[in-house]
């Protein structure tokens, strides 16, 4: 056997495990069960709110208290009848109660459940009394001479002073007079995507001084109802403090009883982040300090942005902001609030992973394509940008390929030479290796050259599944004819005949679609037996099992990864096989590839019986 189909077999073999390594490591996320129920409510007890552990007192100029957490209030355990002001953008649509002047009904308008038309619009926050609540909630934590009941809270019932709907062109401003000379306002916009602003202020109109520290909540009652659980992708609390991420899954969130604050110097923002969306609070102003934390008992999840203590004298007025992003986690977007409002690193909220150095270029690359191809009119802009990107690899790789297969062809060239050496050198394995090295050396040929295009393609394809898996850009990312979501796998089968026969497919994860493949995953073994079949079958037996078998069971485990990726290694497959062609062919040597097809169909004849 020559070095060339050494080389191939170590490759391929190479991948081979690689992958198999990935399915032990990785399994594909299993359907998400709707097996979530409201947590219990004690009587007696409600949502969070900031009065149990708030600070007795608080000194200036750093808030140095417990955050805001839950304690017991009026029972809560149905919805709410207060009054409510609706929220209406390009984007979102919901209402604020004012009962707490809590943000707590949100649904995003551009994006569906499913891909059927006429699918319920995606809920990002819920209110109390719903199947999960999940909501934000804004306040001033008490300092000397307050009390709980005299700082506005989670059930404090607030009066709208200006406008009767939230909209990009309309803010609303709301007012509550604690009676004992503090009057406090709350002004919230929004603009056309999913960016709130939350301004409150507060007048001092007593005689005395006195202190209170604002602060911003999100709240969320038990874990997602969709949660993947899927080792490659976060879901849970996620920060930014002074340049440093942070990621907290919800099982290793800290008891409420137990938690240790964070303080903010500079700049940073908290929240909770899931497949797609995202909420996040962004204190105005840097001397803060953030507290995530789970409320143990009542299974309820908690994190809290507070800005700096203030200290108001009479007649005196102070003024805080706090941004509420809630929405979808859009790459223009993001950036966009990145690059323009000065949101240290928003981008990295998006889960890039280990290998964020690649899936960050790529997608910006895939992103581009995709804007390109979309601009042009193209139905299905990202599948076509998923084929150009892996042009554009291919492309960049090319001098290392080309180079790797002058380095095969010289090494083929070689195989008078190193078969003398080898009968020279007999059993001397010493001799073997250093003459063999030195005729390495003067050829200057690397033996382990033509496995470098296989190697580098591997960190890039584990980087562009993480792409496609955790951006938004690709769930139900259309391309051709059946394929209407480049996130998820092929959803034709064999078993009816890729929709001639009528009747449906089988179950999504089962091992009847693992068995009964879609026209995508055929196509992939097709391409990788073509490629192939640029070189002859090795003459061992059991080199040729393993080849023989190898597209087939590649076909197989790639079956269930999502389209997108599915695309990727087909085009890679088909630009490879045509590269290698061309570059064989100006060496001098003319692959017969229908004749080593033929070769491999036919029947072998039986040894001779003695």
């Amino acid at each position: 056997m020559n070095d060339q189909n050494k080389n191939l077999i170590l490759a391929t073999a190479l991948s081979f495990i690689v992958i198999l390594v990935w399915f032990v490591l990785f399994p594909p996320p299993e359907p998400s069960e709707d097996n979530l129920t409201a947590p219990e409510t004690v009587q007696g007890e409600g949502p969070l709110t900031d009065t149990a552990s708030a600070p007795a007192t608080a000194a200036p100029p750093a808030a140095t208290g417990e955050a805001p957490a839950a304690s017991a209030t009026a029972a809560e355990s149905e919805a709410s009848d207060a009054p409510r002001i609706p929220i209406t953008t390009p984007s979102l649509k919901g209402a604020i109660s004012l009962e707490g002047g809590r943000i707590d009904d949100l649904a995003l308008r551009n994006y569906r459940e499913t891909l059927e038309p006429d699918a319920d619009i995606v809920t990002l926050l819920s209110p109390v009394g719903s199947s999960h609540p999940y909501y934000a909630l804004f306040g001033w934590a008490p300092g000397q001479g307050l009390t709980p009941e005299t700082v506005p809270g989670a059930n404090t019932m607030w009066e709208v002073e200006s406008g009767d709907e939230l909209t990009p062109d309309s803010p609303l401003t709301l007012v509550w007079d604690n009676g004992e000379g503090l009057i406090f306002r709350r002004e919230i916009s929004v603009d056309e995507k999913f960016m709130f602003n939350i301004t409150q202020s507060v007048e001092n109109t007593g005689n005395a001084d006195t202190t209170l520290a604002p602060y911003g909540i999100l709240a969320r009652h038990g874990e997602p109802v969709d949660l993947k659980n899927f080792f490659i992708l976060h879901e849970g609390g996620i920060s930014m403090v002074d340049g440093e991420l942070s990621e907290i899954d919800y099982d290793d969130f800290e008891p409420a009883t137990t938690h240790t604050p964070v303080s903010v110097a500079q700049t940073g923002w908290t929240g909770f982040t899931d497949h797609y969306w995202m909420t996040t609070l962004i204190p105005a102003e840097g001397n803060a300090q953030f507290t995530t934390f789970e409320d143990t008992r009542r299974n309820i999840y908690q994190t809290t942005a507070k800005q700096s203590t203030k200290t108001l004298a009479p007649g005196e007025i102070v003024t805080v902001s706090t941004r509420l992003f809630a929405g979808a986690k859009e790459w223009d977007t993001i950036r966009d609030y990145q690059n323009e409002q000065g949101i240290d690193r928003f981008l990295d909220s998006i889960d890039w992973g280990w290998f964020f150095f690649l899936t960050k270029p790529i997608f910006a690359v895939l992103h581009w394509l995709n804007a390109t191809f979309a601009g042009m009119g193209l139905v299905g802009s990202m599948g076509w940008a998923i084929i150009a990107l892996t042009l554009l690899i291919k492309a960049l790789l090319m001098p290392l390929a080309y180079k790797s297969y002058v380095s095969m062809a010289k090494m083929k060239e070689l195989q008078p030479q190193m078969e003398k050496i080898k009968e020279s050198a007999g059993d001397d394995r010493q001799r073997l290796q250093k003459e063999m090295m030195e005729l390495y050396k003067k050829e200057k040929v690397n033996p382990a050259s033509g496995c470098l295009p296989i190697l580098l393609q591997i960190p890039i394809f584990f980087s562009l599944y993480k792409v496609i898996f955790v951006t938004l850009e690709l769930r139900h990312a259309p391309w051709i004819g059946w394929i209407r979501d480049l996130s998820a796998p092929d959803p034709s089968s064999i078993y009816n005949f890729w929709g001639i026969l009528p009747w449906g497919t089988p179950e999504p994860g089962s091992i009847m679609a693992l068995i009964f493949i879609g026209i995508l995953p055929l196509l992939l073994g097709v391409s990788m037996w073509l490629q192939q079949k640029l070189n002859p079958a090795p003459t061992d037996p059991t080199q040729q099992m393993i080849f023989a078998w190898m597209p087939w069971v590649f076909m197989f485990m790639l079956g269930s990864f999502a389209s997108g990726l599915v695309i990727y290694w087909i085009a890679n497959n088909t630009i490879t096989f045509m590269q290698q062609y061309l570059i064989m062919r100006s060496q001098g040597y003319k692959p017969d590839v229908l004749g080593n097809i033929l070769s491999s169909l036919k029947r072998k004849p039986k040894p001779d019986q003695k």
